[in-house]
């Protein structure tokens, strides 16, 4: 399967280029000139794409605000593709997240390169990074801020579909669905391991921090 590109260039010519040049070595690039609207479809459609060559000097928006909000749905890596190419924005692009930052003008072939490199450290790492959570899907291992949580297995499993779909109203027939619960399980039952979760990661029902409850309908992941 073609990996999944999200570009965001708004001078025509270099995102034609860019685009051409990555569909030649197999990718599949979606392109965007306005960052909102690139933000927008990010947001609706964040598993959908594997790695995002970002732009700085944007309408709208600036990059080092678009990388932002990018990082604050997914750790999805983000590699910095501008003219802007001192050393203060090479910097301050690492602290707020970006994962390469290659500076204009460059070959084709580095960016490529570049992202090839980028995904293969993406990839020897199963760590799932979204706020103060770090998971590890294939030893259900939860840290958040480098303290272990020992939750169990059900638990895991709905904490992880929450986490993943951070931000959206989750009902509870759907963590049901999506967990090892049998399909009878009652609503009460999804509330106690929503309760129990919440005493595990410190938050409070009455003034969440990382769960919310949306009453009637279920829970949303708000970290």
């Amino acid at each position: 399967m073609s990996k999944r590109i999200l570009l965001i260039e708004d001078e025509v010519e270099m995102q034609e280029l860019i685009k051409n040049y990555l569909l030649n070595y197999g990718y599949d690039v979606t392109a965007f000139i306005h960052p909102k609207e690139a933000i927008e479809d990010f947001k609706n459609n964040r598993s959908k794409y594997d790695i995002v060559i970002l732009d700085l000097m944007l309408p709208e928006m600036d990059g080092f605000d678009v990388c932002k909000r990018l990082k604050s749905y997914s750790d999805i890596p983000i590699i910095i593709s501008s003219a802007r190419g001192d050393i203060g924005n090479k910097i301050y692009g690492f602290e707020i997240g970006a994962d390469d930052y290659l500076a204009k003008p460059y070959e084709p072939r580095e960016l490529v390169l570049r992202i090839e490199a980028v995904l293969k450290r993406a990839q020897k790492s199963d760590r799932l990074k979204i706020s103060d959570f770090s998971v590890d899907e294939s030893s259900r291992e939860v840290l958040l801020e480098d303290y272990s949580i020992d939750f169990t297995k059900v638990e895991f499993e709905i904490f992880l579909y929450l986490l993943k779909n951070r931000n959206k109203v989750i009902s509870r027939d759907q963590l049901i669905n999506a967990t090892s619960l049998h399909e009878d399980t009652k609503n009460r039952t999804i509330d106690m391991h929503i309760s129990n979760i919440r005493q595990k990661i410190g938050d409070d029902s009455k003034d969440a921090k990382y769960i919310k409850s949306v009453w009637g309908i279920g829970y949303k992941f708000i970290g």
